[in-house]
């Protein structure tokens, strides 16, 4: 196991910060609860340098970082994550950088994300850090304290085992990822990408969108209407308690209560699918007040458009499929990565405002699959392999 040391303070973190700036990259990551919050509770930070010339790669400084000491100031690495000399590496970034952005408004730059990075160089789709561990640095993990509580102090031996190898083999991973992209050209790729998980929009939460993620049989309009106002306030009073949204109350009795519209607390009480917790005046009130609000919106909405449901060309949209395959084979890429089922849909009924349309993958597969739906070209199979044919 690699040699770390566990900071505590203020001063300690910035010492540490310092030594990060001189160096080209540090790798990065976090253990965290969110079960009882709406928003994650930062719990640990685990950070790793590049090992000294003529160290092997699983050396050089390795810490953690108690965020929950007293004191402590995590303004130093956010200071890091400024600086622009020292690119910031992790692993599946994003529910880490979420953290970081609703705690401080900061995210690192440059980022190097290597499940972005391992999907581009072929390692499949959502490739997971135990996967690229035993692949790449050619060793194994212990997960046993994956799902601990890392709030609790102090924390165990094996605990901080676990945690500080998620740096210390993102050392010799990262290296690795990034002398393959470079060799690729495909470092343009890598970052727009990462593009996405360093834009604030991506971790923004807008209590009036809420109710397009309530999943819902009625397309009714006012019916839509008592679910955006039972939603909306679900979402305002979670976020400003700092509660998990089924603390409130769940989808189910979300959707039963825009059903049956109580009107007082007494018809409130009849429901079957509200919790205790629900049933609290504060949110008692808030859920009567929501679907009055419901019953008496003026511009109700409209379901969303369902875009599987539109008419495309079935046909072309298979093709689009072994396009993808052949495709996203030929480059090494994860087809997932390119295109999604539904970007092929999308293509397939006409749409031209789909990512996979876009930047590097209008490169690797979307100027093709403009060309197949336009009857420009056509597809081959010889043997297990797949072919483009130009059509005079």
């Amino acid at each position: 196991m690699s040699e770390f040391t566990t900071i505590t303070t203020t001063d300690a973190l910035a010492a540490f910060c310092d030594q990060a700036k001189a160096q080209p990259y540090v790798t990065i990551d976090t253990e965290f609860l969110r079960e009882r919050t709406f928003y994650s509770r930062l719990c640990l930070i685990q950070m790793a340098l590049p090992p000294a010339s003529g160290v092997k790669a699983e050396g050089g400084p390795a810490v953690l970082v108690d965020p929950l000491a007293a004191g402590i100031s995590l303004e130093p690495l956010y200071d890091l994550f400024r600086h622009e000399d020292t690119v910031k590496v992790f692993h599946a970034a994003r529910q880490d950088l979420e953290i970081f952005f609703h705690d401080a408004g900061v995210f690192p730059k440059p980022l190097f994300d290597t499940q972005i990075a391992a999907m581009v160089c072929g390692f499949g789709e959502q490739v997971g850090y135990e996967t690229l561990v035993r692949k790449v640095a050619k060793t194994s993990l212990d997960k046993s304290s994956r799902f601990t509580d890392w709030s609790q102090r102090p924390l165990s031996k094996a605990q901080q085992n676990y945690a500080i190898a998620d740096v210390t083999h993102l050392r010799v991973i990262y290296e690795s990822l990034n002398a393959q992209i470079a060799k690729s050209g495909r470092a343009a790729w890598v970052a727009e990408e990462a593009a996405v998980l360093v834009d604030p929009e991506t971790y923004i939460t807008r209590p009036e969108d809420a109710w397009t993620r309530v999943r819902t049989r009625s397309g009714s309009p006012r019916f839509l209407a008592i679910v955006r106002k039972l939603a909306e306030f679900r979402e305002e009073y979670a976020q400003s308690r700092n509660v998990p949204r089924s603390r409130v109350f769940k989808d189910d009795a979300l959707v039963e209560l825009a059903s049956t519209k109580p009107q007082s607390e007494a018809e409130l009480g009849k429901s079957r699918l509200l919790l205790r917790e629900g049933r609290k005046p504060e949110i008692a009130q808030g859920i009567l007040a929501a679907i009055k609000a419901g019953l008496e919106d003026p511009d109700p909405p409209r379901p969303p458009k369902d875009q599987h449901s539109q008419p495309g060309n079935a046909a072309l949209g298979e093709l689009l499929r072994v396009l993808l395959k052949a495709k996203a084979e030929a480059a090494s890429v994860a087809p997932k990565l390119i295109a999604t089922t539904s970007d092929l849909d999308a293509i397939a009924q006409g749409r031209r405002d789909v990512p996979a349309l876009q930047g590097w993958r209008a490169e690797v597969f979307g100027h093709d699959a403009l060309r197949l739906a336009d009857g420009k070209i056509a597809l081959s199979a010889a043997g297990s392999e797949v072919r483009v044919v130009e059509l005079p």
